[in-house]
């Protein structure tokens, strides 16, 4: 699984048992999907998922770890395409041109076989499920040979050491069973007629968009070649591409408006310490939905980009982080919220109500 700012890997475990201790949960949404990593733990636990993000990247992901059926796949077929792909020579393209040589996110030698891998897959690749089977594949690849410190929004001043190693593409592990796949904005897809057990909610944080963090995925997924900008390389479109999630001053009303339309028994949503949004209010939008809330403090370390220190476009670093560890809470909102905290093996934090508590962090 692709490195990734914000991913909940840690907190999977902890998620999915809250979602087993609902009684009788067996659909789940994850709305904010991301990489898919919760939402893979909740199908690999039996529950029928839907997975949606507006990442293009994301969408491929979910399509291949969610909407697709381990046991409906051709395992013979696509290794043998995963295996072609992997043995065309390398040819120079938009990649190697954008991200190796104007760039430093892989090294040049990387770059053509991304460059000829992608071209590829448009033209071996058969069906949607083996294009996102063979696009994921790809995406993982090229993380373990990138030199960045998990973002795309600088790369290393030195090559990283696993940059040095020949790209090659790996069988996904796929999973059993049935899912969805949507790349809709939160609020559309909040606003749909379907009804869940559970939903989980994992809503940016702050002003940092995964668009720009991550615009290497997209481009690579779009398969296109867009204008791109600054020592990041990034797509122009960043600049105009923009969730409300990320603006502080929208945040809130669009997060209210996802809690309040959705349809569904329970939610689960976590929110990091460092967020615009703050605990309280947080607290008081879930029990105006659903009654009850319970809160589980998670401590946790920063992610790896903050723990290694401060660096600028170039890769340099220019300071040192304040802190290292920060504190995750998971909301579970829903009849006996408390009572599937303690089911799942976990004590809820006891903190006061305040209805009338700022939407937003004092520290912000």
């Amino acid at each position: 699984m692709i490195k990734y700012l914000g991913s909940k890997r840690r907190l999977v475990p902890q998620i999915v048992a809250l979602a087993q201790a609902i009684p009788e949960a067996r659909t789940a949404l994850d709305l904010f999907t991301g990489t898919t990593r919760v939402a893979q733990g909740l199908k690999a636990a039996g529950f029928t998922v839907t997975a949606n993000d507006c990442a293009s990247y994301s969408g491929v992901l979910a399509e291949a770890y969610i909407a697709t059926d381990a046991a409906a796949v051709d395992s013979t077929r696509m290794m043998a395409l995963l295996a072609e792909l992997d043995a065309l020579p390398g040819e120079r393209g938009y990649v190697t041109r954008t991200f190796c040589e104007d760039a430093r996110y892989f090294q040049p030698a990387n770059g053509e076989r991304i460059d000829a891998i992608r071209a590829g897959i448009d033209r071996l690749a058969r069906t949607p499920t083996e294009r996102a089977i063979a696009l994921t594949s790809l995406l993982e690849a090229a993380d373990r040979v990138d030199s960045t410190t998990g973002q795309q929004m600088a790369y290393l001043k030195q090559w990283s050491t696993r940059s040095h190693r020949t790209l090659s593409l790996r069988m996904p592990t796929l999973l059993a069973g049935a899912g969805r796949a949507l790349c809709e904005d939160a609020r559309v897809c909040a606003a749909r007629d379907d009804v869940y057990d559970v939903v989980y909610l994992d809503p940016p944080y702050n002003q940092h968009s995964y668009y720009g963090n991550y615009h290497i995925w997209e481009t690579l997924v779009r398969g296109d070649a867009p204008e791109s900008y600054g020592v990041a390389r990034k797509r122009t479109d960043v600049r105009t591409t923009k969730s409300v999630f990320n603006l502080r001053g929208a945040a809130w009303n669009a997060l209210r408006d996802v809690v309040l339309t959705l349809r569904a028994r329970h939610v689960i949503l976590s929110f990091s310490n460092e967020g615009f949004l703050s605990n309280a209010a947080l607290r008081a939008l879930l029990v105006e939905r659903f009654g009850e809330v319970a809160m589980v403090p998670v401590d946790s370390p920063r992610y790896v980009g903050a723990r290694i220190g401060i660096h600028n476009l170039r890769g340099e670093r220019v300071g040192e982080v304040s802190h290292l560890r920060n504190t995750e809470w998971l909301f579970v909102a829903g009849p006996d919220a408390a009572g599937v905290v303690a089911r799942a093996g976990m004590e809820a934090a006891v903190l006061p109500a305040d209805p009338d508590a700022s939407p937003f962090q004092e520290a912000s």
